[in-house]
């Protein structure tokens, strides 16, 4: 837990130091959410592959190496200016820096994710899995926190005045990254103290052609499951909306109540705390009764086009606070039901490779369209009633469908728990 925190809490904190680093070069406004979308790319892209990865090493190994990556990413975005790229490409290169990021994030998130099932019994995933979903998205929306801290004029101006770091750095950004360089090396530490489950899996295949085919037959697996389908177009859509959401509240914050990028940043942080209540108390519910919280999520949806109404410090912070408790309270249960069904049907690693696959496309999906509505200009509260509207009706329509599957199937309520592994697999021989 700590060493998927502290690393998720770096890509974060690292987004928001990137972001300053291309204003004070002078970069153009859509490079911020190019660098999301480079950022899931890499997850869409390596999709095939990844799975086969986490299952091929110790799980711990796995995250020490991709993590390693994503140090050698952060020192290339630090170290812009002296590698001998002309001014004018310098902005594009730390696009790319934060790209490679990306690419040891998508082999990192299999490892994390499927050592939950290594750990523990279908029982306590949803107990486990609060935690550790509490701890990713507070990781994520408290790294943009951080970054925006480490970019302050107070912060910024600390480090920036101590005799070691204003040796190696001239500019804020710059004094932010080489920190979150440091905070990657804490998650490197924690990631050698993770224990080896001895798990063992069946030999992964190497060839890229068949890994592609055979991951696509995953997929399909996942689809076709009446309990892996619902659950993995809620936590699609939830991912989705997430990063998109981090985007708008940063671009709220700055023409809806005047804040700076540090300032807007820090607004995520008040939903950080609303998120980890909801993913505690999320760690009551029983894996049985997941589908039960599907309405919340619709309700978040709802919670959303409530944002342009208000102004008020303290009003501000009650609508995030209320937003991130409900995203923390709806998730947990749907993500541990979707492992539970990977776990049973396939294996840790290529189960969450699928998972990341459907949520990355669809963070591509959801950023691409709002950076289109940038483009055409169109203000931030009425991008905000979109979105909101939007996540509100599919999560209706996501319980419409459950509903149904639920009716046609009764026999669904008892394959929640059940014991097993990789019985797909196992079929396919």
């Amino acid at each position: 837990m700590a060493a998927q925190a502290f690393s998720s809490l770096a890509d974060n904190a690292l987004f928001i130091a990137a972001i300053a680093l291309i204003q004070e070069l002078h970069g153009p406004d859509w490079l911020a959410p190019m660098m999301k979308w480079s950022f899931a790319l890499a997850y869409v892209v390596l999709a095939a592959f990844v799975g086969a990865l986490a299952d091929s090493f110790p799980k711990g190994r796995v995250m020490f190496s991709t993590n390693a990556l994503k140090v050698a990413g952060c020192m290339l975005m630090f170290s812009y200016a002296n590698i001998g790229v002309p001014s004018q490409y310098q902005t594009y290169l730390v696009c790319m820096a934060y790209g490679i990021v990306g690419i040891g994030a998508a082999a990192y998130s299999p490892a994390k994710y499927g050592i939950v099932t290594e750990m523990l019994p279908p029982a306590m995933l949803v107990k486990g899995n609060s935690w550790i979903e509490g701890l990713t998205v507070f990781s994520i929306i408290l790294g943009t926190v951080l970054g925006g801290l480490l970019i302050s004029s107070s912060v910024s101006a600390a480090l920036l005045s101590h005799s070691f770091i204003g040796k190696l750095v001239h500019t804020p950004a710059e004094a932010a990254i080489l920190v979150i360089a440091f905070v990657y090396l804490l998650a490197a530490l924690c990631n050698l103290l993770i224990p080896h489950t001895h798990v063992r899996y069946p030999p992964q295949q190497k060839n890229p052609v068949r890994l592609v085919r055979t991951f696509w037959g995953y997929v399909r697996v996942l689809w076709k499951d009446k309990l892996g389908q619902i659950s993995l177009a809620v936590t699609t859509l939830f991912w989705g909306a997430g990063a998109t959401l981090q985007l708008i509240v940063i671009e709220w914050g700055r023409s809806h109540l005047g804040y700076q990028l540090d300032k807007a940043s820090m607004l995520m942080g008040v939903a950080a705390l609303g998120t980890v209540v909801g993913s505690i108390l999320a760690g009551r519910i029983p894996l049985r009764r997941a589908l039960s919280v599907l309405p919340v999520g619709a309700a978040m949806g709802l919670v959303v086009l409530l944002m342009p109404l208000v102004y008020s410090p303290w009003s501000v912070y009650l609508l995030l606070l209320i937003t991130g408790g409900l995203a923390g309270f709806f998730v947990v249960p749907m993500n541990a039901l979707l492992q539970h069904r990977g776990h049973v049907l396939l294996s840790a690693g290529h189960s969450i490779a699928v998972q990341n696959f459907n949520e990355q496309l669809n963070i591509l999906l959801m950023v691409a369209m709002y950076t289109l509505l940038l483009w055409l200009q169109l203000p931030i509260n009425v991008i905000i009633v979109i979105f909101g509207t939007v996540v509100a009706v599919l999560m209706v329509v996501f319980m419409r469908w459950s509903k149904r599957n639920l009716q046609a199937n009764p026999e669904l309520h008892e394959q929640i728990g059940q014991e097993g592994h990789g019985r797909a697999l196992d079929s396919s021989h």
